[in-house]
């Protein structure tokens, strides 16, 4: 008889519990969906470049939206993942942490300026990396605290695309690490 009771005990501290563990998932859910209206109108600062990395100007452009379903026709199922959810490409699949070559990156969803390949460096965790985005107007940064961990994410300032994060054990001057998902990035190489 023991179990009996002991087993109801369970079944009504788990139909109490989870409500409530539903609703404190909900809490901390990363909830960029529903961005796309919050965002829809409104105009961000940032420095347009040229495709080979002449800085054209300073302009005010209004933000890239879209809807989910509109984002997930306009991407890879990886860029979508990555850019729209804050996934993460695993390390050492891609070719542009080994690119070598003189060029531009640019957002994958709305092809903003983001890093040159003069701030590349490699730093042996292979994802591309750099030590500066192309102007820091182009990025913002927010604090990231999933996984247990704190950490700097690093977005594109136009369509809030997750890009990576930034770490403070890169190279000199800057010090800084940009470690940038691939799926985030299309590379534009500079004409000689």
């Amino acid at each position: 008889m023991f179990p009996a009771i002991q087993e109801a005990i369970t079944r009504r501290r788990m139909l109490w519990i989870t409500p409530f563990a539903f609703a404190a998932l909900a809490a901390i859910w990363p909830r960029r969906g529903n961005q796309a209206a919050a965002s829809d109108g409104v105009e961000v600062t940032i420095v347009k470049f040229s495709d080979q990395g002449a800085n054209l100007e300073t302009a005010i452009v209004k933000k890239v939206v879209h809807s989910d379903s509109e984002w997930r026709k306009l991407l890879t199922s990886e860029q979508y993942y990555v850019t729209r959810h804050a996934a993460t490409d695993t390390a050492f699949t891609g070719t542009y942490y080994q690119i070598h070559e003189t060029g531009l990156f640019r957002c994958i969803c709305c092809a903003n300026a983001l890093f040159s390949s003069e701030a590349k460096f490699d730093s042996g965790t292979g994802w591309p990396s750099f030590r500066a985005p192309i102007a820091e107007e182009n990025v913002r940064k927010h604090s990231d605290i999933s996984f247990g961990m704190e950490r700097i994410e690093v977005l594109c300032k136009r369509c809030d695309a997750h890009l990576g994060h930034v770490f403070d054990d890169g190279p000199p001057p800057t010090n800084l690490r940009y470690c940038i998902n691939e799926s985030s990035l299309r590379f534009i190489r500079r004409s000689s």
